[in-house]
């Protein structure tokens, strides 16, 4: 409870704290102002909550984002009024669509301010619906407690939800707040067992495909779905862009739709039969002129077992059942493998094989590498096992925020984020984070110094003439970035390479030391 004096009656801010920690979040990532000052306040007199202090909104809902993902459990954003809310909506867009669990604590202006429409006053409960799954504002102080316990609860839906309340000052700073008792987060609902027998009928031989996402990624789960493999000879591949997958040596390889399109409606073309398991059926990222956004195949027949929202461990064991292999040995286990030692300029290729040869048993990977990364996957199946997080938004500057989150939530792993240069400058503050907290991450920067994914999507949507100014809005050279100049401004130890020699033995002495590490891969 609070270390107020025992005369004092609780405020709404020491309610909010206590209930959040009884509801078992005990980590906030936080750029607070004026509205926020008594829950800042509250960190003190209530003791237990982590806070995080980040210098920019959208670093904090990364965090808060990749927290979730590897720890399975809410962060909490503290954001100061509704243009700190809208400078997270980004991230907070990736983390929905990754069903990431986060509670946003959004500060607002006394009940009796906003009606003098002070220059900060805005319609945050406007600002935060597109992104959010439940909104909600607190009335008085005697309402916190009571509205902190039921975001928490909001935030626990499965795959997990963005909760966004809104604390008016007054309702912070007044006396009469109550702590709320935790609420019982909602149980998945179940897969649709009506579509069972059809699934199982529909996993036969190498022109069926179960697509796998969500919880079907973990370690687990891959292990069944390669018994299904085995035992029907179906396909497996996952969706392009996944929460969290766990790969390496020992683990079922499971490769991801491509993303350019024409590489995958080539992949999906032999398929007449998908099973659907925690996964939606394959759709392009954009629409191209004179190319399809639905990915199957016509006529291609389509079973939706179980959303990511449902039972998916219930429904992979009822489709191994129901196809007999329970007792089968999985399919598609990864061996260890090291390649080559790369050597020449940095290219996908040779930063692949020096990934490979690099990533550390347990590694959580953070991948925004864009057009760089799309080497990295075959390259690193063998390598030591490790997790794989993707952004599932699409909107970059998510990998420097999410591993913030990521190397907070599992303090003894190593984090490798590989990042592209453009995506990098988005939340570049992230930085400064990582070296105040003293973050375990090594962070690798693609820097081929052009928005490379556009100058591919110029010719994707039919472009075929573009001229010097259209490639000069996607250059990024003029002036150059010198990221590992940032790096050190910031507090992080950084070096720079433009071979494969020296990429992997940075990211070897990266690994060697504690706290952060770029490492600026000139392309």
């Amino acid at each position: 409870m609070s270390e107020q004096d025992d005369t004092d009656q609780m405020n709404g801010a020491d309610s909010l704290v206590q209930t959040l920690l009884d509801s078992g979040l005990d980590t906030c990532f936080t750029n607070p102002g004026t509205s926020e000052m008594h829950f800042v306040a509250a960190l003190d007199h209530v003791p237990g909550m982590r806070s995080i202090l980040v210098l920019q909104e959208g670093v904090a809902t990364g965090a808060a984002d990749g927290y979730y993902r590897m720890a399975g459990k809410p962060a909490c954003t503290l954001l100061h009024l509704g243009p700190g809310l809208a400078n997270g909506l980004s991230n907070l867009h990736n983390a929905k669509k990754a069903g990431s669990g986060v509670v946003n604590i959004v500060g607002e202006h006394a009940v009796t301010h906003i009606e003098l429409d002070a220059p900060l006053t805005s319609d945050i409960e406007g600002i935060a619906r597109p992104v959010s799954h439940w909104v909600h504002t607190s009335m008085s102080a005697a309402d916190v407690g009571a509205d902190a316990a039921r975001a928490v609860q909001a935030a626990n839906v499965a795959p997990g939800q963005v909760a966004t309340l809104m604390l008016p000052s007054d309702t912070a700073w007044n006396e009469g707040g109550a702590v709320a008792p935790a609420l019982e987060p909602a149980q998945r609902p179940a897969f649709d067992e009506a579509a069972l027998e059809e699934a199982v009928a529909a996993l036969s031989g190498p022109d069926s495909l179960l697509l796998l996402g969500g919880a079907a990624l973990s370690a687990e789960m891959l292990e069944i779905a390669g018994r299904i493999a085995a035992k029907t000879g179906c396909k497996l591949l996952s969706e392009w862009a996944n929460a969290r997958q766990e790969r390496g040596a020992g683990r079922v390889v499971v490769n991801r739709v491509p993303y350019p399109i024409d590489q995958a409606l080539e992949t999906l073309a032999p398929f007449k039969r998908i099973v659907l398991l925690g996964a939606r059926a394959p759709i392009g990222f954009f629409a191209y002129p004179n190319k399809p956004a639905i990915l199957t195949a016509e006529g291609t027949q389509i079973t939706n077992l179980c959303t990511t929202a449902q039972d998916i461990a219930g429904a992979l064991d009822a489709l191994c059942r129901g196809v007999g292999a329970a007792d089968t040995p999985p399919a598609h286990v990864a061996e260890a493998a090291t390649p080559d030692k790369p050597s020449g300029p940095l290219e996908p290729g040779g930063i692949a094989q020096a990934l490979a040869r690099t990533i550390p048993e347990d590694a959580i990977i953070i991948d925004e590498a864009i057009t760089t990364g799309r080497a990295f996957f075959p390259a690193t199946a063998g390598a030591p096992k490790h997790t794989w997080v993707n952004n599932c938004g699409g909107s970059i500057g998510y990998g420097m925020p999410v591993a913030i989150g990521a190397a907070v939530a599992c303090p003894d792993r190593k984090v490798m984020a590989l990042i592209g240069d453009g995506s990098a400058m988005y939340t570049v503050q992230a930085l400064w984070t990582m070296a105040r907290e003293g973050l375990d991450i090594t962070i690798v920067i693609f820097a081929n110094r052009v928005y490379k994914i556009l100058r591919g999507e110029l010719t994707n949507v039919g472009v075929s003439n573009a001229g010097p100014k259209a490639m000069d809005m996607l250059s990024l050279d003029q002036p150059t970035l010198e990221f590992a100049q940032m790096a050190k401004s910031m507090g992080v130890e950084a070096t720079q390479v433009s071979d494969c020699e020296a990429l992997e033995l940075a990211i070897e002495t990266g690994l060697a030391h504690k706290g952060p590490y770029l490492i600026e891969a000139v392309m």
